[in-house]
């Protein structure tokens, strides 16, 4: 029996929409395209200074192994991208590159779409500068990137089975993971207001929680994607701090704090990592503890369960002043 692709399929679809909007547009009608479902972190991007440090943070220390990678343009040898694989939908990309924002040296962030295409087109409509396919990436999946209001950059993918990720599924995912899934990543936010309006409005996340170490201030704000429980993390501020790794970060869940730790000290490793892994209980009654890669970027580890056995009440303090507009 003939199939027709699924990229086929997908282009047809696509021309159809833009075909329906065209029409509506004639007729004087408003139509919004749907929203693609958002279903989970992908991955984050972080710039390193010294790849081999950074792998030996990752691999050697927390368990992880580089699944896969890509050379510079150019070099047979010289590698841009380490892609160090946290689960079979999840993982860290580590760039071998001097940062584009200083401070900052997160990359991006992205997340996993089941269609691209109509996540292009909603996108549009909402008065996004969106580029036209063009093909896929070198990974040999579906994206695109905008920017949140923070200038930050914002991915969406859609794996395809003949991608890196996919092919990559099932291996690479050695006993020694001191966890299997991002829990969250959190990110400084200057103006909470916009922050909630990309994110909530436009993308369709969903308020899970808000809560600030100072009782008169918010400090953070928990935002869960509209298709799955993976979820983002505001950061924030009214001036932006000079480290920012202690405030972009990623969190791995681990359902045992205390066993993780205990794991992690008896790890050669733990020694060229120098630092004591201290245990703490969050405002959000998570015990949790924070570890810092070769270039300060925070990495936490965090229990899905509070200690009290019940959900931590929100914050009702007002957010900081927007540091931008």
């Amino acid at each position: 029996m003939n199939t027709i692709p699924t990229r086929s399929l997908r282009t047809f679809a696509y021309a159809v929409t833009i075909l329906l909007l065209a029409i509506s547009s004639v007729r004087g009608q408003s139509v919004t395209p749907t929203r693609p479902r958002i279903t989970g972190i992908s991955h984050v991007g972080y710039f390193v200074s010294d790849l081999p440090k950074a792998i030996a943070f990752w691999h050697d220390f927390l368990g992880f192994d580089v699944a896969y990678d890509l050379k510079k343009v150019g070099s047979d040898t010289d590698v841009r991208i380490a892609f160090i694989k946290i689960d079979d939908h999840q993982h860290v990309e580590l760039f071998n590159e001097p940062p584009t924002a200083p401070p900052s040296m997160m990359s991006h962030l992205c997340f996993t779409v089941d269609d691209i295409e109509q996540m292009r087109t909603y996108l549009r409509f909402k008065g996004f500068e969106v580029k036209a396919g063009s093909g896929q990436t070198r990974t040999g999946d579906y994206a695109f990137e905008i920017k949140d209001p923070d200038g930050m950059l914002v991915e969406f993918v859609q794996s395809l089975p003949t991608g890196m990720e996919m092919q990559a599924a099932g291996k690479f995912e050695p006993d020694t993971r001191i966890s299997s899934r991002i829990y969250h990543v959190g990110f400084l936010v200057g103006n909470s207001q916009k922050s909630l309006d990309f994110y909530g409005n436009i993308l369709g996340f969903t308020e899970m929680w808000r809560g600030g170490a100072n009782p008169a201030e918010l400090s953070w704000i928990n935002m869960k994607v509209p298709g799955g429980n993976d979820y983002v993390e505001f950061m924030l501020y009214r001036n932006a701090p000079g480290n920012f790794g202690t405030k972009n970060h990623i969190s791995l869940v681990v359902p045992d704090i205390e066993k993780a730790v205990a794991i992690l000290n008896k790890r050669p490793a733990i020694k060229t990592y120098g630092k004591v892994l201290t245990i703490a209980t969050g405002i959000n009654q998570k015990r949790q503890v924070n570890m810092y890669d070769p270039d300060g970027t925070r990495v936490e580890l965090m229990e899905a369960n509070t200690v009290t056995g019940k959900p931590t009440p929100s914050s009702t303090a007002p957010p900081p002043p927007a540091a931008h507009d």
